[in-house]
């Protein structure tokens, strides 16, 4: 870990929580809200999501879940993100989520005219504004915790 973390202490909440309150604490509170306030579809999130998280290499992203009203991804999800271009486990807005997530964090000045065609005859307006945002909020929150080492040091609720 680049930082020091008192014995005892979560990683995650001393640096987001106690280190920076200021910013740590809003930033939090963006990050739970793309969560809790998402009305993505679940692989539509996830397929996102989880493409962000193999872009940044975050460990605990990458092994983390979504989970709604009990349900999951299938154990099989995480490699169709990693071939969104070839794989037929997903339709075409699981598809363009995994797209967008990549082009938004590897090659955004190239989102041209064409791809916002397939976004918009797949996704509402407001769909796309949130999946921005919350590509943005993984993007930045994600390679934090793996350039600051938090991401190897957080252990997910049930993997203790």
């Amino acid at each position: 870990m680049i930082v020091d973390v008192p014995a005892g202490k979560d990683p995650i909440g001393y640096v987001w929580g106690e280190m920076v309150p200021g910013i740590g604490i809003a930033a939090s509170g963006f990050s739970l809200a793309v969560y809790e306030h998402s009305t993505l579809g679940l692989r539509e999130f996830e397929a996102a999501r989880l493409r962000i998280a193999q872009i940044n290499g975050c460990v605990f992203c990458l092994d983390w879940r979504t989970e709604r009203d009990g349900v999951k991804v299938e154990e099989e999800f995480a490699d169709a993100v990693t071939e969104w271009r070839t794989t037929d486990a997903f339709d075409d807005r699981t598809r363009l989520a995994a797209e967008y997530a990549e082009r938004y964090a590897t090659d955004h000045h190239n989102l041209d005219e064409e791809f916002w065609a397939r976004m918009k005859a797949h996704y509402s307006q407001t769909e796309i504004v949130e999946l921005s945002m919350s590509i943005g909020s993984w993007l930045a929150f994600g390679r934090l915790n793996h350039v600051l080492g938090l991401d190897t040091a957080c252990v997910l609720p049930g993997h203790s």
